[in-house]
């Protein structure tokens, strides 16, 4: 499974944002502790009563990167394994991954530090372009299948 080279990178990138993931959930719990802005009545109680058993504003902003996180990314699991199954040349690939992993870590940064626009939507843009590729490159190759 290693052996292909173009699998390997992408299980690299793949593995960073998943752990981006993994840190953005915890920023979230960490700013709901802090905010004191709890989602179920049990954890608010535990924490000092019900009337924190309410929404906050940044985390509700922590929720909608993550939840932007888990639209983007996981296509990008999707996109990226089938595509490398294809053959394309490692450094093409690399710079496809390379690309969409930078840009989700900036739209996170841009996201969580309220970076003035268009940095978010930019960050956006352009790491949709290597799933765009990677999915025209895919559809070329199977399409004589279909």
């Amino acid at each position: 499974m290693l052996e292909n080279e173009v699998f390997s990178c992408f299980v690299f990138y793949s593995v960073l944002l998943v752990i981006k993931m993994y840190i953005i959930a915890i920023i979230t719990g960490q700013v709901r502790l802090r905010k004191k802005a709890f989602a179920n009545p049990e954890d608010a109680q535990r924490h000092g009563g019900v009337q924190y058993y309410r929404e906050d504003p940044d985390v509700e902003r922590c929720r909608r990167a993550h939840r932007n996180d888990m639209e983007n990314i996981f296509p990008f699991l999707f996109l990226g394994a089938v595509y490398s199954l294809i053959g394309p040349s490692l450094a093409v690939a690399r710079a496809h991954f390379l690309v969409f992993f930078l840009f989700r870590v900036l739209h996170t940064v841009a996201y969580l530090c309220v970076l003035r626009a268009p940095t978010r939507s930019l960050a956006y843009v352009v790491a949709q372009v290597p799933c765009v590729s990677m999915a025209m490159q895919v559809l070329v190759a199977v399409a004589s299948y279909a």
